[in-house]
């Protein structure tokens, strides 16, 4: 497999949409949130992104309204806007065994830690973890789109998060985005394990603006 270094927006607007192929789960109650944490605990990895209402008044803000967690079956849409950052899934945030991956993390934990304290444990970040595979491209459409040749739609990121029921447009955005991440982590823990990928070369001229951009930083 040859992994681009990056993908431009006229490569990525004619690929086609990915969508995440289970179930969703949407959880607005507490003994629903203790359900779905039950299960999440049994996972050993899994992917997590957040959605906040977005703000079109200067000055104004919103907390987080949506925590979404996905394993490779399974979306919960927790929305925290009805149910609060309750224990259980501050328990499941603090598990030092189970591998949490996002994309963007500390954005997601800073609106996080806005509803509730918590020490996240275990988490790997996408954009740096995919430094190692020669990626450049920082946002998760990108990064997917140069890994599996499929785009992820962002047509639903400025939709009200807070509405009283999710469309469904909102719920597969908001779980192909979690499940995306989780995706990205096994397909490059598979190629580190086989080797079988091989990074894309650079023209040139900017293998030689690399290489002396490396030589300034080792200098350093």
């Amino acid at each position: 497999m040859i992994v681009k270094r990056t993908i431009n927006k006229d490569e990525l607007k004619d690929l086609p949409k990915t969508v995440f192929p289970g179930r969703i789960h949407v959880i607005q109650s507490e003994m629903e949130t203790i359900k779905a944490v039950s299960y999440l605990q049994s996972q050993p990895i899994l992917g997590i992104d957040s959605e906040t209402r977005p703000s079109f008044t200067k000055g104004q803000s919103h907390k987080v309204a949506l925590l979404q967690i996905s394993s490779e079956e399974c979306c919960f849409l927790f929305r925290l806007n009805m149910t609060g950052l309750t224990q259980p899934l501050i328990d499941l945030l603090e598990n030092p065994v189970i591998m949490k991956v996002g994309l963007s993390l500390k954005d997601d934990f800073m609106m996080l830690h806005k509803r509730a304290p918590f020490n996240q444990k275990n988490c790997i970040e996408l954009q740096e973890y995919v430094r190692q595979f020669g990626i450049q491209d920082k946002s998760l459409q990108k990064i997917y789109g140069i890994l599996f040749k499929e785009k992820i739609s962002k047509s639903q990121r400025l939709s009200n998060w807070e509405a009283d029921v999710l469309s469904e447009g909102q719920k597969q955005y908001a779980a192909t985005d979690a499940w995306a991440c989780l995706n990205i982590y096994n397909l490059l823990q598979e190629l580190k394990r086989t080797g079988n990928y091989e990074v894309e070369s650079l023209p040139s001229s900017q293998e030689e603006e690399v290489n002396t951009n490396s030589a300034v930083v080792e200098n350093k």
